[in-house]
């Protein structure tokens, strides 16, 4: 797991809200071209690599998807602080007290800051643990010498500029690995890593599988292009949300049964609790109820697949979320199995 969580750690560093992908995506394809393979970044700005298996008329696509939550400038105010505007489905007070960088798209300068609501200061406003955070008054302490609008602007800060977070990543010696964007950047250094397998092993998968890293899950439409039409199974690899009645853990795969986008393929997800019951995978089934994923946005855009979605168990998603190596494993293996197993049609009794 070492080169996993290798990944993982690389992974979060490398700012990636979506929007905001170039530079995540430049990376995994030259670490897939290091491998062997021929990655193609797709008009969307997604990154595909098709690997041929020993059947290339029914194919497979498997997802994980690289954007983060972030945000863009909303404002430059008079005092030479900014206004966001959130990218993805987070609430104000997972970011507050975080610092922050500006990706000034005028000169490509990036330049440090903190998340602060406005009222920060308990010796001097009666309401700083009380107001209300929102879009009014939390912003950016930039770590640079403003005091007016114009003071900013000219560090050549615009609106529309996105603002990525301290992913603040830390591997403990218990096995847990704290982070920002764990969601969803244990997955893809979970396909990362298992391509690395696949290739240094000469191993060929049963079925011609398309891995399809994409940039905008986070907004609800990642993956509903740039599918083949030869594909029958979709399987999204993403985070096993946890919570009041949720039965995903740290230390376990999350097969995922019900999203808001409703259930998912019943043969599929049995086929997944059979893999783990074949291969002592520990897993546990779950319900989200406030999820989507790029497999149901798939299905949204009227893909004709199965579609399953599995992950590993994230504590405080969408806040400074947590793992556990053991998740990872579990769901490293999960996956590696069914990418070696027979199509689910052909599991059916």
């Amino acid at each position: 797991m070492k080169t996993t969580i290798d990944y993982i750690t690389k992974l979060t560093t490398i700012p990636s809200p979506t929007g905001f992908t170039n530079t995540i995506m430049t990376y995994v394809k030259n670490e897939l071209e290091h491998f062997g393979y021929q990655p193609k970044i797709t008009n969307k700005g997604g990154l595909m690599v098709s690997v041929e298996g020993e059947d290339t008329e029914k194919h497979r696509v498997v997802t994980a998807h690289l954007d983060t939550l972030g945000a863009m400038v909303r404002a430059i105010k008079p005092d030479g602080r900014l206004k966001m505007d959130l990218v993805g489905g987070f609430v104000y007070n997972a970011i507050e007290g975080e610092n922050c960088t500006v990706h000034v798209a005028k000169n490509g300068k990036e330049i440090s800051g903190t998340i602060l609501i406005h009222q920060t200061s308990v010796h001097v406003y009666k309401d700083a643990g009380t107001a209300e955070r929102n879009q009014t008054s939390m912003e950016v302490r930039l770590d640079e010498k403003v005091r007016t609008a114009e003071d900013t602007k000219a560090l050549g800060i615009e609106v529309g500029d996105f603002i990525s977070f301290d992913p603040r990543v830390v591997v403990t010696e218990s096995g847990f690995i704290k982070s920002r964007h764990l969601d969803d950047k244990v997955s893809a250094a979970i396909l990362i890593e298992l391509l690395k397998t696949y290739k240094s092993e000469d191993i060929t998968l049963p079925q011609t599988t398309h891995f399809y890293f994409s940039a905008f899950e986070e907004v609800g439409h990642g993956a509903n292009s740039s599918l083949p039409p030869q594909a029958v199974e979709y399987l999204a690899v993403d985070m096993g949300a946890m919570g009041d009645d949720q039965t995903t853990d740290e230390y376990t795969v999350s097969i995922c049964v019900k999203d808001a986008s409703g259930p998912y393929h019943y043969d599929f997800r049995q086929h997944l609790v059979e893999l783990c019951h074949q291969n002592n995978i520990a897993f546990q089934l779950d319900i989200y109820p406030y999820y989507g994923s790029d497999a149901s946005a798939a299905m949204r855009s009227g893909a004709e697949v199965k579609h399953a979605l599995l992950g590993a168990g994230i504590e405080s998603s969408h806040s400074y979320e947590r793992t556990h190596i053991d998740s990872i494993q579990e769901t490293e293996k999960l996956v590696d199995a069914y990418l070696k197993s027979p199509l689910v049609s052909e599991n059916i009794n």
